[in-house]
């Protein structure tokens, strides 16, 4: 039989076993813990990852524009008539009388150019007139008295002939003489240059002792600029889609920045009745009269086209759009999140906006500052940010009501 001292040791074994036991048991559960937690922690990163390479975009809206407002365009200004000055003979200006911003009539005198030589010419062309016509006189007296003499055979038929055309020739002289002394004047007239119509002085470009060229000899040899402002043309390119509602005689008004809350009115002369290839747009002439010079030559407008527009016109801004080698696009983002590249055929341009003619409905969430990144058919985050007004035309309504934006968006 076993004694009490041989239980007691055994019984300490067992409880040391137990209590390795016990410790090797907690210690595979905390590693087991922390394996779990690990993992959980893998996977959250993981998705975080993944989330982290979709991209956010900024979604918004296409501008629905007012449908009851005519064409609104860009025009420049130009003068009704304008014409640069030269001079046709050669000397020094010796005068100018009008200066720019002077009004001026049609034959009214603006300069003087002093023609030394020119007026040396003319004097020795009239003395050569002045001796061929003696010369011509002289032969004329010779040939009416051989004309005599040969009636009592005291010259020959030969001389008759021979003074009678040294008469002939000589006459010819004095024609010419005569041509090359008008020539003289004429050239010589030029040296007081007119007006060649009524209008205002744009530029001046000679001073008095300038040397001045005979012939277009360019820019530098203009010595003014005549405009005729009244009445004033105004050129707009109209789109191929409204070029049908254009005719003469259609009412026109211009709006200018430096005439707030006036219209001057004109209306449509002409238009060139062939679309141009390059813009697709129809090159329409707008007059408008311009009695107090209040336009300026050179000047901007926006030009009002009594022309109702029919169908839907959307605007998006220019920070919208993409440009790729297979045009203009627009990328529209659809309830999946994904994108789809729109190809747009653009109307006018109002500077920050544009308006789309095709390719977009109202509906469609169109992205904002797209990346050149971004591929169709990929999948992405989508942000609604506020409408942007930056500078619609007159008269374009406010945006339209909208579908709310994808499930999913964040504002």
């Amino acid at each position: 039989m076993a004694t009490d001292l041989d239980t007691q040791p055994r019984a300490q074994k067992s409880r040391f076993f137990g209590y390795l036991l016990i410790g090797v048991i907690a210690l595979v559960l905390l590693g087991a813990f922390t394996l779990l937690q690990r993992r959980s922690q893998y996977q959250a990163l993981a998705k975080e990852t993944e989330a982290a390479t979709i991209p956010t975009v900024a979604i918004i809206h296409p501008t629905t524009e007012s449908p009851d407002e005519g064409l609104v365009l860009p025009g420049s200004m130009q003068a009704y008539v304008e014409s640069p000055i030269y001079a046709r003979t050669n000397g020094y200006l010796k005068k100018w009388y009008r200066d720019i911003g002077s009004r001026v009539r049609q034959g009214e005198l603006l300069a003087d150019i002093d023609t030394p030589e020119v007026d040396q010419q003319l004097s020795q062309a009239r003395a050569d007139l002045e001796t061929s016509k003696a010369n011509a006189n002289l032969s004329r007296i010779t040939a009416t008295r051989y004309e005599e003499l040969i009636k009592t055979d005291g010259v020959s038929k030969q001389e008759v002939d021979n003074a009678a055309g040294d008469y002939a020739a000589k006459q010819a002289i004095v024609a010419s003489s005569q041509a090359n002394v008008r020539r003289l004047e004429e050239l010589e007239s030029f040296k007081h240059i007119y007006a060649p119509f009524s209008g205002v002085i744009t530029r001046r470009n000679v001073d008095i002792g300038t040397l001045v060229n005979a012939g277009n000899g360019g820019s530098s040899q203009q010595l003014f600029f005549l405009s005729q402002t009244d009445p004033m043309r105004v050129y707009v390119n109209v789109p191929e889609s409204a070029a049908p509602s254009i005719r003469p005689g259609l009412v026109a008004g211009l709006e200018l920045t430096q005439f707030p809350g006036r219209k001057f009115q004109g209306k449509v002369v002409r238009t060139a009745e062939s679309i141009d290839l390059n813009s697709r747009t129809l090159l329409t002439e707008v007059d408008v009269p311009n009695k107090s010079g209040e336009l300026l030559p050179g000047g901007y407008a926006q030009v009002h086209l009594d022309v109702k527009i029919i169908g839907q016109r959307l605007q998006v801004p220019v920070n919208a759009l993409l440009f790729r080698s297979e045009g203009l696009r627009a990328i529209a983002v659809d309830s999946n999140h994904q994108l789809h590249f729109r190809p747009l055929t653009i109307g006018r341009d109002y500077g920050i906006t544009l308006e789309v003619l095709q390719g977009l409905n109202a509906s469609d969430w169109i992205v904002l500052n797209p990346a050149d990144s971004l591929d169709d058919g990929q999948h992405v985050n989508v942000k609604e940010v506020a409408a942007q007004t930056g500078a619609p035309p007159a008269g374009a309504a406010s945006p339209a009501a909208a579908p709310s934006p994808p499930s999913g968006t964040k504002k």
